[in-house]
């Protein structure tokens, strides 16, 4: 199955996206915290959002033709992360810190950018782009 450069990167930004909201919200150095975290401390909406947004990574591999390696890699940090928000308190103090989606999305990032090249998105690509003085820009 060939798959286009423009769908490969559709991927790597869907992969971008979904890291950002479920492990790097607010971020700090090198630790951040997303939904999968704050929602780690609701029982079952935790372990609902992270099976959900794995899902979507391994689905997103799937359609994109990533390696068998880079898939079962990704299924592995996936299952810890929704597996570790199971036991009561400790587990969800785990699952906050532990950023398996992040590192799902990178792995399957890297996969691509290897077949594919790099993306050409810049830092600010997720932010709605500034109106200029007296320019209007249409809401998407």
């Amino acid at each position: 199955m060939e798959v286009s450069k423009d769908r490969a990167h559709r991927a790597w930004r869907s992969a971008e996206r979904i890291k950002r909201l479920s492990d790097r919200l607010v971020g700090v150095g090198p630790i951040g915290v997303g939904l999968d975290g704050v929602l780690a401390w609701v029982p079952v909406a935790g372990t609902v959002y992270s099976l959900g947004a794995g899902a979507l990574l391994i689905s997103e591999g799937i359609a994109v033709g990533a390696s068998a390696p880079t898939l079962m890699r990704m299924a592995a940090y996936i299952a810890l992360d929704s597996a570790s928000s199971v036991p009561p308190v400790i587990g969800w103090l785990v699952d906050t810190l532990f950023p398996g989606h992040l590192m799902a999305a990178n792995a399957l990032q890297k996969d691509i950018e290897a077949r594919h090249g790099p993306s050409e998105l810049t830092d600010d690509w997720l932010r709605r782009p500034r109106a200029r003085k007296g320019v209007l820009l249409p809401k998407r």
